[in-house]
């Protein structure tokens, strides 16, 4: 999961339990978001995995 880009459907931000779509097995799926640093990620921003917490959990940074 690490290093897989995705989209946030809903935002994350610190304390706040957020949403991204991730492609995976050839599908896209939801997963449960957490900002990888101190900050709000808005809805529509593209993001890339920098940790995962099997199994629906990923912690996300903004992709450049």
């Amino acid at each position: 999961m690490v290093g897989k880009r995705g989209r946030v459907v809903g935002r994350v931000g610190p304390g706040i339990v957020g949403e991204v779509m991730l492609p995976v097995r050839g599908a896209t799926e939801a997963f449960y978001a957490y900002p990888a640093a101190d900050e709000v990620i808005e809805v529509g921003t593209p993001v890339v995995v920098v940790d995962f917490d099997p199994p629906r959990t990923v912690y996300v940074a903004r992709a450049f």
